[in-house]
This record gives structure tokens, C-alpha cells and sequence, in this order.
């Protein structure tokens, strides 16, 4: 049987820590094409991305970069399923926070990410996305609300933050926004000379929550489209773009079809992260990828419109009725409605 979907401008990718047979095979069989490794580092707490019981993982972390020939066996195991590994998900903060506080283990934190980086290039592997966010150090979510059909979601409420401004754990002091600014650009001008040499793409999350200034004495720098643009402006290159979060932009309060055509006709996207929230800052909750503040037909036509030819991934699914760890059933009905959606407007394009 042909899958016609795989020809789609738009492909569907779904992000996982757990390479094991079953689930990829399950991954395959909800019609997902693309594959975004979740790091496996031992450091962070478990969370739907982090499944501490993977049958098969790659562990990306300090002191733990897996070689090239750890990546080419993954992206070959991937493929024997159906799938493409398209790249890593994300740098552990174990890895950047160094280089994000200008502390001493900086320069040791640089060689391995870029070091990192060559690997994938010569494994085939094209995307690495980062962020510059202490995962774990700053909270993330607040308390989870019930969504439609009584469905668990992660929610942010800034009411229930005691003391924004108290120094997060580990912090020993205020930092400024000024010096996380020369921090990164000098982070971005080691980085990116590597990532066009070894042909892989550096794809940037947002903080997240976003529109916060600081928190906890840290600077949440990609908390606006201005920072972004900043970002891509630093150092311009081709191989540096954003891991567009629709659920961050959206958590703005921005227009997220404004800011695809920004973003999209600069080529700055990098793949996308397809996720809605009710609400925005200082409170949001996540929702099904069928409700939310943005209109998931037009958001698909638009990046139909813009000629976006890579990956979307769920993320942040709600919690269903039945759902494993990772959230089996959520995620498999975020890939088959947008499938569905992409299905609809690619033909409605062939007209």
C-alpha cells in the first residue's frame, strides 16, 4: 500500500525517548513518518518524554555524547521500522547551563555539544534543537486542570508562584539580561561555523513559560518574537532557525499565523512544535489539538502557503482516559487528526 501521506508537504513526526520495537512500531502504525529523539539523561526527572524504563534510548548528556556510530545504529534501527530519525529533540540543560551562566565548566560544555554536533553531521542525523531555559531549575507548569471529558492538562498559573523572584535553587545570584545576551551570542559563534560545516540544522525553543522578564534570577531570553528575531540575527546562517512552538507563541498571546508567515518566509523554521493552550500569560492550560486559542485548518494551509516542507510533532498532549506514561492515546489522536487536516489541504492545494 502506498502511503500517500509520506508525500505530503507537511510530514508528521512524533517525539520519544523510548526507541524500543513497540514503539515504534505503534508510532508507524498511527501513520507518524519522523522521528525526534528525546536526550536520555539520567539527570532530569521522569516526564512523558522521559521514560525511565526505554528499552532502547540514546543517552545525550554531560560526559555522555553518544558516538557516531551510536547514531548511525539508531537512525538504521528507526528506518528498519518505517521511519526516519530526523534529529535530537533537545540539548539537556546539564549540557548548556554552563555556558548559559558563564561558569567555569563553559568551555568543556562547548567542546562536547560541538563535538555532538559533528557526530550527527556524519551520522546523517540534521537537527539538534536547544533551548536556554533551565529546565527544572525555574518551574514550568503549576497545577493540572481537567480538560474536555475530564482529561488531565498541564496548566501555568503565575497566582501560584509564591515568590517569582526568590533565586532558584543552585543560583547564587541575579543575573542580567545583558550578560545572558553575550553569553549565548558567544555560544552562537562556536556553534554555528560547526553546524554549517557538518550540515546540521540548530533549531531554538522558547522559554516556557513565555513573557516573563525573569524568574527565579535567571533571564528568559526567547520569551517574544523581538528575542527571536534577535536570535536569528546574532549570527545569521542558514543553519540556524527556530523549533517554532505554535503552544508558546500562543501562550504570548500572539497570532501564531502572523508569526509562521515572520518566521516562515525567512525560512527561519526548523520544524514545529503543533500544540494549542486555552488562555494566555500570566494563565493557559493545554488543551486537544482540536480547541485552543488558534485555528489548526488555517495554521496547516498557512504553512501549506509559506512552502514549509518539514516536520510537525505533537506535544504536550492531554492525559486520556487509558493512557500509558507517554500518553499513547492522546498522541495517537493528535498524529491522526492532523493527518487528517494535512490530508484535506494539501489535496484542496492540488485543485
Amino acid at each position: 500500500m502506498v502511503d500517500t501521506r509520506s508525500d505530503s508537504t507537511v510530514k508528521i513526526g512524533v517525539r520519544t525517548r523510548n526507541l524500543g520495537t513497540p514503539r515504534l512500531n505503534f508510532i508507524r502504525q498511527i501513520g507518524a513518518t519522523d522521528i525526534f529523539v528525546d536526550h536520555a539523561d539520567t539527570d532530569e526527572e521522569p516526564d512523558e518524554f522521559n521514560d525511565q524504563e526505554a528499552e532502547y534510548t540514546i543517552a545525550v548528556g554531560r560526559n555522555a555524547i553518544p558516538s557516531v556510530e551510536e547514531l548511525q545504529r539508531a537512525r538504521n534501527h528507526v528506518a528498519e521500522h518505517g521511519l526516519t530519525l530526523r534529529g535530537i529533540q533537545s540539548l539537556p540543560y546539564s549540557l548548556y547551563g554552563d555556558i548559559m551562566f558563564g561558569r567555569d565548566g563553559k568551555k568543556e560544555a562547548l567542546d562536547q555539544i560541538t563535538t555532538l554536533i559533528r557526530n550527527l553531521g556524519e551520522a546523517e542525523i540534521p537537527i539538534l534543537g536547544y533551548q536556554w531555559n533551565p529546565r527544572g531549575v525555574v518551574p514550568m507548569r503549576t497545577a493540572p486542570v481537567e480538560t474536555r471529558g475530564a482529561a488531565e492538562a498541564t496548566a501555568f498559573n503565575l497566582e501560584e508562584i509564591e515568590d517569582p523572584d526568590k533565586l532558584a535553587p543552585g543560583i547564587d545570584r541575579e543575573y542580567s539580561e545583558e550578560e545572558f545576551w553575550e553569553n549565548y551570542e558567544q555560544f552562537l559563534e562556536q556553534v554555528i561555523p560547526v553546524a554549517e560545516e557538518a550540515g546540521v540544522d540548530l533549531a531554538l525553543h522558547p522559554v516556557d513559560p513565555p513573557s516573563i522578564q525573569s524568574m527565579g534570577g535567571i533571564p528568559r531570553l526567547f520569551r517574544n518574537v523581538e528575542n527571536f528575531e534577535r536570535a536569528m540575527e546574532t549570527v545569521p546562517s542558514d543553519n540556524h532557525g527556530l523549533k517554532l512552538c505554535l503552544g508558546c507563541f500562543s501562550q504570548m498571546g500572539e497570532d501564531v499565523v502572523d508569526v509562521l508567515h515572520r518566521f516562515g518566509e525567512t525560512d527561519d523554521i526548523v520544524f514545529i512544535h503543533f500544540r494549542d493552550v486555552v488562555g494566555s500569560m500570566p494563565k493557559f492550560h493545554e488543551t486537544f489539538v482540536d480547541e485552543g486559542n488558534f485555528d489548526t485548518v488555517k495554521v496547516i494551509r498557512t504553512l501549506h502557503k509559506i512552502g514549509f516542507d518539514g516536520v510537525v510533532i505533537p506535544d504536550h498532549v492531554p492525559k486520556v482516559e487509558g493512557d500509558d506514561d507517554w500518553r499513547h492515546r492522546a498522541r495517537s489522536f493528535t498524529v491522526g487528526y492532523l493527518g487528517g487536516v494535512i490530508d484535506t489541504v494539501t489535496t484542496e492545494t492540488k485543485r
